[in-house]
């Protein structure tokens, strides 16, 4: 297969979709791969090292995605991407449909098969491509809230951590999954008081178990987040559903108890947001106010630190590639009912229901499709 790997031009995002490691894998399973010149170099990988490991170097984007069967990215293609996507191209990297129906709209129109990284699944049912990004979105929203907590940067001027005979900060993580338990850890090391709220109480109980008397939990009600969140100094919104828009579990009304230059950082951006209030950011833009309440909402926040990012992330997705590349599609997602529930969309048609519900669209299994079946149903029938 003729892998193609371009360079990610998002806002400010540095991560790439393979390293040298993960195209030497590629070439020595007898693969062709195509580099874009400087796809690495915000990652630290410069050119020789891809050319080194058996890739081509091509100076245009548009010649990569023209040439490859499978393209392999980091984040979702963004508007100028959209002209260069081709009818039976296999797209594998985050998508994050639900929110972004002008993409959804992209994909179906040019009949391009999009595997999503963040609705795979493993035999024990957790998200293995989507956990090392949640892990480093987690950690860094404690220091991106600590940082905007300083008055300089619009914060209400208070150290996370206090000191003696002065309280720390206040902590609220709204999620207990990866992202809010990466948070809390943090958090808990720097020295805040922290709280963490899910409606899962099992879950409750795991956490309480790692953490012992150092966090509090609660069980997720509106009251509950509201209470908790008109004492908070730093809120994080942590909640998933996979492949489904967040819900929204911090109204705007709420935020008017919350104090004056309090922090909202919203790590569930990515699906919408679980904060009413919340709008994508970008690193160039990353904050705004309401109600007194800064909020930042940077949708690829993990592209701040991409070094670490990119071997996180391609850790986890390398031995994807390969089975993609190896057996193609279909056979790969026969073999591997995991791999099949990252199939967003296939031949025009949308696959995946919880996107098809949040933009009230058509949904057709992916089963259906490959079994010759015709029959199509709304979402949400």
């Amino acid at each position: 297969m003729l892998v193609g790997l371009p360079k990610e031009i998002k806002d400010n995002e540095y991560r790439v979709g393979l390293t040298p490691a993960g195209v030497r894998a590629l070439t020595d399973a007898g693969h062709k791969v195509i580099v874009e010149r400087d796809a690495g170099a915000g990652s630290g990988f410069e050119n020789e090292l891809y050319e080194r490991a058996g890739a081509k170097l091509i100076d245009s984007a548009d010649d990569v995605w023209g040439e490859a069967e499978m393209i392999v990215k980091v984040k979702e293609p963004i508007a100028p991407e959209y002209p260069r996507m081709k009818e039976g191209l296999l797209l594998f990297t985050y998508l994050h449909l639900a929110p972004d129906p002008k993409q959804t709209e992209a994909l179906l129109e040019r009949k391009v098969t999009g595997v999503a990284y963040e609705t795979i699944t493993d035999r024990k049912g957790t998200l293995p491509l989507l956990t090392p990004m949640s892990e480093v979105a987690g950690r860094m929203a404690v220091q991106v809230g600590a940082h905007y907590l300083e008055k300089m940067q619009g914060g209400r001027g208070i150290l996370l951590g206090g000191v003696p005979g002065v309280p720390a900060a206040r902590v609220v993580i709204i999620g207990g999954g990866v992202v809010g338990t990466n948070a809390a850890k943090i958090a808990v090391g720097m020295g805040a008081h922290v709280t963490i709220i899910d409606n899962n109480l099992d879950r409750l109980r795991e956490l309480d178990d790692i953490f012992l008397t150092k966090i509090s939990t609660l069980a997720s009600s509106a009251y509950m987040i509201h209470d908790a969140i008109s004492q908070a100094d730093l809120i994080i919104g942590a909640v998933l559903v996979p492949g489904a828009a967040a819900p929204k579990l911090v109204t705007r009304s709420m935020l008017k108890d919350v104090p004056n230059g309090a922090v909202i950082v919203d790590v569930a951006v990515d699906q919408g947001g679980c904060i009413e209030t919340t709008h994508p950011t970008t690193h160039s833009n990353p904050t705004y106010y309401v109600e007194g309440v800064l909020h930042y909402c940077v949708a690829n926040m993990p592209g701040a630190v991409p070094r670490t990012s990119t071997f996180a992330l391609t850790n986890a997705t390398l031995p994807y590639v390969l089975q993609l590349a190896n057996r193609g599609l279909l056979a790969a997602i026969a073999r591997d009912p995991g791999l099949k529930e990252g199939v967003n969309t296939y031949a025009g048609k949308l696959t995946y229901e919880a996107v098809a519900t949040a933009q009230n669209l058509e949904y057709t299994p992916i089963d259906e499709m490959l079994g010759g079946a015709s029959s199509t149903r709304a979402a949400g029938d």
